[in-house]
């Protein structure tokens, strides 16, 4: 019990620095891209870390298929590949930065609002 209490006491000496390596952290997630794709890549998306979807492209040979349902869900499938790729980009680009300032795992306090906890 002790030992948790000095962690936490360590941790909020370390909030400003945190903030700051926070907001780079922000910076940098806009930054991150990740690819996903459907039906081996008749669909391929690209979205940010801030989970934005960068671009989508539909194949040719997916068009002439003619098959509204199919399209939308490997839109779908696409999407969400892409986007589960992105979160554990930006997971791990927290995780580093915890890391490097010291934090333990799971003494982060609830909302601190660093990005790859959602």
């Amino acid at each position: 019990m002790f030992d948790k209490m000095s962690q936490l006491v360590g941790l909020a000496k370390l909030v400003p620095r945190i903030q700051e390596e926070s907001q780079r952290l922000q910076q940098r997630v806009g930054q991150l891209v990740a690819e996903g794709d459907a039906g081996a890549g008749l669909v391929r998306v690209r979205v940010n870390g801030r989970l934005e979807i960068q671009a989508c492209q539909v194949s040719d040979e997916a068009l002439e298929l003619n098959d509204r349902e199919m399209l939308e869900d490997l839109i779908k499938a696409a999407t969400n590949q892409a986007i589960q790729k992105v979160r554990q980009l930006v997971a791990e680009e927290t995780s580093k930065m915890m890391s490097n300032l010291g934090v333990p795992p799971g003494m982060l306090p609830p909302g601190m609002g660093l990005p790859g906890l959602f």
